[in-house]
């Protein structure tokens, strides 16, 4: 009786929270198709947005396929060697593309790959004519795979660190070697995780701004989400913006529904929950591979990041850390950042844990089938909707009721939380469906419920997922500018606004220096989400 009454009620949570995010994205178009007036959206399959659409599609897929080839042997790299010095920072390193702000990425990209860049005066040095352009569709594709890359690695390392120990000891002991392992034990776990990786990433890449904008070089190389910002930041077309965004999301929700049905979910294995060990790296020659992936991931992420810190210390941090701007903007960010995440991390498990409740059940109805397709649709659509588009709707929705500025914060955090979802739901997800298969019948069919199964069998186990998940979210929402953008003031000022403004000045200095902030800011957190990181145990037979 107890069990289904708490059954009932996680239940009734994960459909209240679908049903606030519904509400939210649903309230924010309907404002703006009601704001439209005379404007009807025509013209809106024109040869412009036939070509953005072509070359939204490109760079997506040309993106995707980079991120997943590169992140399959570095992920493999990183499960195999388990004890060189340092592994856990980069683990961390990593995951600090993820909460960077993309302008300030961009910057560090640019202070490597650009025509005044590292390597350009390297490549000049040899007397080569032609040094690499960053801008275009080279440079975008760049930006993609330094972003997404690092993300897709640690999603496929957090799969491949599930698989029984037992596993890995039987392996050993039929003497099989690399490729045999990557075939029957490693590739199986990365498959049934490519759709959602391969969805996520697609999703990331496809609804690109600030990256497209910067590195684009111009309008040859624009993207569905630069056109809908043109509708609606200049010509103020509602219907027209609206068409737009769902054409990206037809795009994409076919792909994703595609990716569905191309790969099954993984097996879970039984495991008696030992220390996993694994023999299968110990040789030279996958030591060497191993060594090289690692020593690109660590070049490829870790440059940028250094340019990042060597313009950054050029600047009076002194002054810019001292100065009361930056204490406001400061706690502004923290303000908004702490409670998005822990609404994002929340919405999440709630809605993952309602959604296994409804198929667990013998019984299931239409409705309960629809409630379980939408709630895991829901994760991943959120992304496609443009943050500009639910930051001008509840902007317009709200401005009938006096200052915008009194609900801007609660805006910025439900946004904000609602752009972190999709990668929330990919790091709890798989956790979330691997302890449960493993504890939730032993656990019933002792009686633990409620508070005694959170401490002794849940929080254990889940929490390292949800400690990454947490810093995930926290450093997405310290370094978001778009649903700022359209609220920021000297009252709301956080620190991506403050290192937007100071460029828009022309004080490069300031802004390179704000930028390490940030960046030191972001590595804290991810110091944070790996806190369950332990050092490896030494390998025994």
């Amino acid at each position: 009786m107890f069990a289904a009454r708490e059954n009932r009620m996680t239940i009734a949570a994960g459909a209240f929270s679908l049903g606030g995010i519904l509400l939210f994205v649903g309230l924010a178009a309907a404002t703006l198709l009601g704001q439209s007036g005379d404007r009807s959206g025509d013209g809106l399959f024109d040869a412009y947005i036939w070509r953005v659409t072509r070359f939204t599609l490109l760079q997506a897929c040309l993106s995707t396929l980079l991120s997943i080839l590169f992140a399959i042997p570095v992920a493999r790299a990183l499960a195999r060697q388990t004890s060189f010095p340092g592994r856990v920072w980069m683990l961390r390193l990593m995951a600090l593309p993820l909460g960077l702000p993309a302008l300030v990425a961009a910057l560090g990209l640019i202070e490597v790959w650009g025509r005044q860049g590292f390597l350009n005066l390297l490549l000049s040095a040899t007397g080569l004519p032609q040094p690499i352009s960053i801008y275009g569709l080279f440079g975008i594709l760049l930006a993609h795979v330094f972003f997404n890359m690092p993300l897709a690695a640690r999603l496929m390392l957090a799969g491949i660190e599930r698989i029984p120990a037992e596993y890995w000891r039987s392996s050993a002991n039929l003497g099989m070697g690399s490729l045999t392992n990557f075939r029957f034990i490693e590739w199986p776990v990365i498959r049934g995780l490519l759709p959602g990786i391969v969805g996520l990433v697609f999703m990331l890449c496809a609804t690109s701004f600030t990256l497209v904008l910067t590195l684009g070089g111009g309008p040859a190389a624009s993207t569905i989400e630069v056109a809908i910002y043109q509708a609606l930041r200049f010509d103020f077309d509602p219907p027209r913006a609206i068409a737009l965004a769902a054409l990206q999301v037809l795009l994409t929700g076919t792909l994703l529904i595609a990716l569905k049905f191309l790969a099954p979910p993984p097996e879970e294995g039984e495991t008696s929950g030992r220390a996993i060990r694994r023999f299968d790296g110990l040789s030279r020659l996958p030591r060497l591979a191993d060594g090289a992936w690692l020593a690109f991931a660590l070049v490829f992420v870790g440059l940028p990041f250094v340019a990042i810190a060597t313009s950054g210390l050029q600047a009076d941090l002194t002054r810019l850390v001292s100065e009361p701007v930056f204490h406001r903007a400061l706690a502004t960010s923290l303000v908004i950042a702490l409670p998005s995440g822990i609404v994002s991390v929340a919405m999440a498990a709630l809605m993952i844990r309602a959604r296994r409740l409804v198929l667990a059940r013998r019984q299931r109805g239409i409705a309960a089938r629809l409630f379980a397709a939408t709630i895991g649709a829901s994760t991943s659509f959120i992304l496609l909707v443009p943050p500009v588009v639910l930051g001008a709707g509840w902007f317009l929705l709200l401005r009938p009721l006096g200052d915008v500025a009194r609900f801007a914060p609660f805006v910025v955090i439900a946004i904000n939380a609602l752009m972190a979802l999709p990668f929330v739901h990919r790091v709890l997800a798989p956790a979330m469906a691997t302890h449960a298969a493993r504890t939730e019948r032993l656990a019933a069919s002792l009686g633990i419920r409620s508070l005694h199964r959170l401490r002794w069998i849940d929080w254990p186990a889940l929490r390292k997922p949800l400690l990454t998940a947490l810093s995930f979210a926290l450093a997405l929402s310290l370094g978001d500018l778009g649903a700022v953008a359209l609220f920021g003031s000297q009252d709301l000022a956080t620190l991506p606004w403050l290192l937007y403004s100071r460029m828009g000045s022309y004080r490069t200095a300031d802004a390179a220096g704000l930028a390490l902030v940030l960046g030191l800011i972001c590595l804290v957190l991810t110091v944070l989400g790996t806190a369950g990181e332990k050092a490896p145990e030494g390998r025994g037979a």
